[in-house]
């Protein structure tokens, strides 16, 4: 699990801080905005967020020195995300950090300027989050786990692994 979380972690900052970089004049502090929806994905969840803080100082971001986070957290209501991606947008973060597919929903509604970086979407050129998964234009950028073409490879491997496995 723990490598699942510096996996998320690394991913996360290889994207925001290849938009921070782009964004930022020298000396200002960075402000990075999480958007989450459920407790599940709170980033305040100590593990991801030791993570996080760590990877960020890796690349040479500290919190309180030269970047601030700023996070919202549904708290599982749903129709709460369009307000507190607003509330991002209001305080005029310079990157959001979304995980699902309501959340960069949310996001995407409010803004068209501010770089959105998803940690997982489903279908993210059917949700309309990307033009294309090569090019997906806009502001949006992230993970998509549309593999529905994998399916059968993953059960052909399982299969390999544990051949004594029924459904």
């Amino acid at each position: 699990m723990r490598y699942k979380v510096i996996a998320f972690v690394l991913v996360i900052l290889a994207f925001a801080s290849f938009h921070l970089a782009e964004v930022q004049p020298p000396g200002k502090v960075a402000q990075i905005g999480f958007l989450m929806s459920s407790a599940s994905s709170d980033p305040r969840n100590p593990s991801r967020l030791d993570a996080f803080r760590q990877a960020l100082r890796n690349l040479g971001y500290i919190e309180g020195k030269n970047i601030a986070i700023e996070y919202r957290y549904a708290e599982g209501k749903l129709d709460r995300l369009p307000e507190l991606a607003a509330e991002l947008v209001r305080l005029q973060v310079d990157i959001i950090i979304t995980a699902g597919n309501e959340p960069a929903e949310a996001a995407k509604n409010v803004t068209q300027k501010i770089p959105i970086v998803m940690a997982f979407s489903g279908d993210a050129v059917g949700l309309g989050f990307a033009s294309t998964l090569a090019r997906p234009g806009g502001n949006i950028t992230g993970l998509t786990n549309l593999a529905l073409e994998l399916g059968g490879k993953r059960l052909e491997l399982l299969k390999e692994v544990v051949p004594r496995i029924t459904a």
